[in-house]
Parts: C-alpha cells; structure tokens; sequence
C-alpha cells in the first residue's frame, strides 16, 4: 500500500513532508556513520589529555561497536514490537545525551562508558530508522530511491567523519565528541513533527525474552570476544572458552526461536536465497572495507607521514562518487536488479584492492592510490544501496524491523570479526626486536590487505550465486508458465494445454 505521504497525483512525486521524513533518517544514519570513523583521527590526542594506555584507547573504539553489534537483533524487535516511530525518537534523545556526556567527562572509563551508551542507542535507532523507510515507501522504484539515499548517506558519514575529525581535533578531541549531540537534537524535534506514527504490533504472540536475552548475549560475548582477540591471543584458553561459550548461547538461541509464537528472528527467513546472500554480502563486503581503511590510515600516517587531514582527504575521492550517486542509484537498481549491482560493486571493490598491493615507501597518489579510491568508491556506491534492497524486499511490514536489525548486525560483526582477522595477520608478520625499517613494516602490512582482498573476493562468489538462470523442468502433460513482468506489475501465471 502506497504511503499517504505520497503524493497520489504522481508516483514519482515526494511530498514535503516526506522529504522531510527522509533526511531526519538520513541524518540519524549520517551520525552513526560519522561517530565510527570520527573518533578514530582523535585517539592520540585523548590519550594524552586523559592519560589512557592503548589497550584502554582500544575500548573508546570497541566500546561502541560493543553496544551497537550486541543489541541490534534486540533493537529490530524492539521497533517492529514497541512501534518505530517510538523506538526511533527515544534512542535519537539518548544517542544526544551521550554525545554530550562524551565531550565533557574527565575520565576515561566515562568516556567509554559513554561510547558504549552511544552504541545501544545507534543499534535502535538503525533498525528502526531503516524499518520506517522499508514501511513509508512502497516496494519498487519509491523504496529503492529512499533506501539508495538513505545508505549512500551512511556512506558519506563514514567518510566524512575522516575529513571532521581532522579538522576538529587540531581545535580540541572534545569537539569531535560533541559535533553529533546538536544535530541529533535537531533532528529528534523535527522529527517528532514529522516521522509517521507507527502502531505497536499486536496479536503475534506477546514478547520472546528468552530470545531476547540469548540474543543479546551471544552478540555481545562475540563481538567481546573478536575484539579482544588479538589482544590476550586467538589460541589462548579465554578465546577458545568465549567462542565455545558463543557457540553455545546461539544454539540455545536458535532451539528457543524455533519454538516462541513470536521469535526475536524468525528462522524461516533466512530460507530465502536473495535473504541469506543480502546478509553475507554485508559481512563480507563491510568487513573487507573496514580492515582495508584501517591499514590505509596506518599506512597513509606512520609509514607516509601525512597528517591526519592529509589522510582523510585522500579518501575524500571514495566518499564523493558515494555521496554524488545517492540520487542516481536507485533508478539503476530499478533497471538492472540488485543481483547484477552487487556482483558489478565486489568486482570493482576486489580490482581497488588487488591495484593497491602495487604500494610502495615512495607511492605516487594519481597513478598508485587514486584508482583504488574510484574503484572502492564506485562499489560502494552500488553494493551497499543493493544489499539494503535486497534484503528488505518481499519483506512482511511486521517483520521489517527484524530484517533491518538483522542486516546491521551483519554489517557490524562482520566490520568486527574481519578487523580483528586482520589485525591478528599483520601482527603475526611484523618484524620482532628493535625498530623495524619502514620496509619491513609495510611488507608486514601485505598479508593483511591479501586478506581483506580475500575476504571481498568472497563476497563476490557469494554474489555470483545469485546471477545463476533457472532451468525449466520439462514436461509433456500440461505446463504452467510463470512470467515476472516490471516491478510494478504483479505475477502473471498463464496456462497452458
């Protein structure tokens, strides 16, 4: 059914209030995006004003991943079960309060606790965010416009946040903090005036809190577990003992969703091929970029020398083709299907990374780093709108939260787990005793870039699956013949004698 903020004179025609409801989603996404890579430019200078040891410097970052990836599934039920609208605006309000807190505190273990409390409130506020679009816009060309905007200004956040950081933290790591709490501020008033009120869901069983509580924990030992990884050792007793721990959490997870009238995942859904790619395309497409710009920054920063700034505008180039596209790629999608876009966006995204093992001590932007940023720029721009489409489509309203919840969580753990795979990678070939040369630390870096090179070529056999023709059974009785037509039209079945 079409929204009633569209305007019925025309269906490609948005209302007012309907761009206005889509830039106060895109901007609660914008900051989620920002306040992952912001902080990042910012950690040498908290630690030295609030005194912080690297590993506690690690938990500035962790602590928000922590609080995000943990509590998504939880946040997708919420919205669909307590109402989106609801879900959405409560979590904008605290994703502000904590932002605030963030910027003033004094004290390291605050200011982790804090990043943790901005983390909860992003992992509602996504899901919710994305369930109101999925819900607003009907299925078809008006969803996938909205879904291409929305993502590509996720995108444009991430690299943004770069350019932010550098700019801020020359003025005060403080700054950085607190840019996000005035703009959520403003968009929590404005969209209280304009966000579509949303019903609780009734009749469906009532709460699943064994779910609940399995889901969130498993999440949250997991994403624990990969982050501290590289620290205490993959081969030690802790990390054997949490992953068995997860292992056993998400079995009895899985035994009592099979089993709740009204399951925080219902199974069934990942029975569906479109379903299950969306969602492993996102872990692996998400989780190569993030280890990809972790060793750029590194590489850029201590190998280079460039400044912050420096860095963050050499990825500028990524981000612009990211935020340029964002009104153009759901009218691509409409014509060429998110199958082939994924499959097009891997290819490009695994040509950047494997030109970009070309680097060297004395790398020339235009010939050596410059085509990477436009081939890893252009996949994104056309994976990540098409990971969002496909994994909302043919989606029942009731259960969008749930899919939307479920998808963020493959792009948060899959960004954790690959991180850590790398890092663990490019720890294990760095060279030991002494100062090692700048050669040697670069050859260490190569390991981890062939793994994040691998990890998106993966993506893209995963995607290719998607690309393979049915074959017609054949029959001499009577036949019917299934015909899919545009995607405005419904299925036609005609028969045959």
């Amino acid at each position: 059914m079409t929204s009633p903020l569209i305007s019925p004179a025309s269906e490609g025609r948005w209302t007012p209030r309907l761009w206005g409801t889509l830039l106060v989603l895109c901007a609660a996404m914008f900051l989620d995006a920002l306040d992952v890579s912001m902080v990042g430019v910012a950690l040498p200078s908290i630690g030295a004003d609030l005194g912080l040891s690297t590993s506690a410097l690690q938990w500035i970052v962790s602590g928000y991943i922590l609080g995000y990836g943990g509590l998504l599934l939880l946040g997708g039920r919420a919205a669909d079960l307590l109402g989106r609208r609801q879900v959405f605006l409560v979590a904008l309000g605290v994703f502000a309060l904590a932002s605030l807190l963030g910027g003033l505190v004094d004290s390291g273990p605050l200011l982790i606790a804090s990043r943790f409390i901005k983390g909860l409130s992003a992992a509602f506020t996504a899901p919710a965010g994305l369930s109101i679009i999925t819900t607003t816009f009907p299925e078809g060309p008006l969803r996938n416009r909205a879904l291409a905007i929305y993502t590509t200004c996720g995108a444009t956040g991430y690299s943004m946040g770069l350019v932010f950081s550098g700019l801020l933290t020359e003025a005060s790591w403080r700054l950085t903090m607190l840019l996000p709490a005035p703009v959520a501020l403003i968009a929590l008033f404005v969209g209280m005036k304009l966000l579509p009120r949303t019903e609780r869901e009734r009749g469906r069983g009532g709460y699943d809190v064994p779910g609940a509580v399995l889901g969130t924990a498993s999440m949250l030992l997991l994403v624990f577990t990969v982050v501290e990884a590289p620290e205490v050792g993959w081969g030690s007793a802790r990390t054997v003992l949490s992953f068995a721990a997860v292992a056993v959490l998400l079995a009895a997870f899985v035994a009592v969703e099979r089993r709740s009238p009204s399951p925080l995942i219902r199974l069934g859904v990942l029975r569906s091929g479109p379903q299950v790619r969306a969602q492993l395309g996102a872990l692996t497409f998400v989780g190569s970029y993030i280890g990809f710009q972790f060793l750029v920054t590194l590489y850029m920063q201590q190998l280079l020398g460039w400044s912050a700034l420096h860095t963050a505008l050499a990825f500028l180039p990524a981000g612009a083709l990211v935020a340029l596209s964002a009104t153009k790629v759901g009218a691509v999608i409409d014509r060429f299907g998110t199958a082939r876009l994924m499959v097009l966006g891997f290819a490009l995204m695994v040509t950047g990374y494997v030109l970009f093992l070309r680097i060297d001590l004395d790398p020339v932007y235009a010939a050596v780093i410059l085509p990477t940023m436009l081939l890893v720029g252009s996949g994104f721009a056309l994976t990540f709108p098409s990971l969002n489409v496909q994994a909302t489509n043919g989606v029942d309203e009731h259960e969008q939260g749930m899919v939307s919840g479920l998808l963020n969580t493959s792009v948060q753990v899959g960004g954790a787990i690959f991180l850590a795979v790398v890092t663990a990678v490019v720890t294990a070939n760095s060279p030991e005793g002494g100062t090692p040369s700048p050669q040697a630390v670069l050859d260490s870096y190569r390991p981890g870039l062939v793994v994040v090179t691998l990890v998106a070529f993966a993506g893209l056999l995963i995607t290719l699956t998607g690309l393979r023709p049915r074959r017609d059974r054949p029959s001499s009785g009577p036949s019917v013949v299934v015909a899919k037509s545009t995607p405005k039209e419904a299925e036609r079945v005609a028969v045959r004698d």
